[in-house]
């Protein structure tokens, strides 16, 4: 099979397409022949050696988490009626971007209503999105800060805000993220690239501040945004496309009576929310959640895709289409 291989730590060059043996599924899991796969920029600071106390991986190794296709064989423990079903899933460990993989059987059939890269790019982002929707208090006639609103997961939180009727605030770099961002239902528009930007989210809520913060952008970015969440507010840090998730003090969000939510309270394994990968499917299906793909790059071009997510350039989504 064809597969795409970090060989070593460093930038997107060290991103090679090798042939390499086909896996064999064993106890638990589920070969899947990939058609597309998600592509998040959490996977270019792994492959740069970050986020080691969170994933434990060592190259060479193949990378890729979510992915859509075609299920071709089971492990013997696996009920043979997966076989030939279209789905979609997280592979097992890391390995979604090559022409097969392996899964574990949390895998979600793709109803006929909704295209498979279509599922694949709400997947991954819509999870997130969906247990934040359900750690968070009511939207309903709130201010919601949304940060790094233009991308995939970004915009799929001020669908879910405006659905819910929040008043949406939509924080990212640039007028084109920003208009994308009201075409998805933000109401007010702040470009973080301007100083001072903090003061607009105070404007736009009359010296109150915002109710929710949904903090995608990490850094000194997420710090400014904790400045503004108002006292007894809800504040989630999950974003760390700056480098590093936001310096939040728990002490200073006690002392404001701030609900501080992380990362590790939006894992897939975490016990915190019942979210599940069929919730996602399901929501999608009914209109709910529309990710927005802004570019589909083939299993050779991997290396251009993690480059336009640490340039920023992405607009949305970006996926791997990675059969030929």
């Amino acid at each position: 099979m064809r597969a795409a291989v970090v060989t070593k730590f460093g930038g997107p060059d060290v991103i090679e397409t090798r042939d390499l043996p086909d896996p064999e599924p064993g106890a638990g899991q589920v070969l899947v022949e990939v058609e597309f796969a998600d592509v998040i920029f959490v996977e270019t600071a792994i492959r740069r050696g970050g986020h080691g106390k969170f994933f434990d991986v060592e190259p060479p190794y193949v990378p890729g988490g979510t992915l859509g296709g075609r299920v071709r064989a089971v492990g013997p423990d696996v009920p043979a009626d997966w076989i030939g079903k279209t789905v979609v899933g997280r592979a097992d460990g890391f390995g979604a971007h090559a022409e097969l993989a392996l899964t574990t059987t949390d895998l979600v059939e793709v109803p006929p209503q909704l295209d498979l890269q279509t599922a694949v790019a709400v997947y991954g982002d819509g999870l997130t999105a969906l247990m934040l929707e359900e750690l968070a208090p009511s939207m309903t006639g709130q201010d919601v800060l949304i940060t790094a609103s233009a991308g995939g997961m970004g915009l799929l939180l001020i669908q879910l805000a405006h659905k819910a009727g929040a008043h949406v605030i939509a924080a990212a770099r640039g007028e084109e993220k920003l208009q994308l961002s009201r075409a998805q239902g933000a109401d007010m528009l702040i470009d973080y690239s301007k100083p001072s930007w903090e003061k607009s989210v105070l404007e736009a809520t009359s010296n109150r501040g915002a109710d929710i913060v949904f903090e995608g952008a990490g850094g000194e970015l997420g710090a400014a945004a904790f400045s503004v969440v108002k006292d007894g507010g809800w504040f989630s840090a999950h974003g760390a496309p700056s480098g590093n998730f936001a310096p939040i003090d728990p002490a200073e969000a006690i002392r404001r009576g701030v609900t501080l939510k992380g990362i590790m309270d939006l894992r897939a394994d975490s016990t915190t929310t019942t979210i599940t990968g069929t919730d996602v499917i399901t929501r999608a299906t009914a209109g709910d959640l529309t990710p927005v793909i802004d570019q589909v790059y083939d299993l050779d071009h991997l290396p251009t895709a993690h480059q336009a997510l640490e340039d920023r350039t992405l607009r949305g989504k970006a996926l791997i289409r990675v059969s030929r």
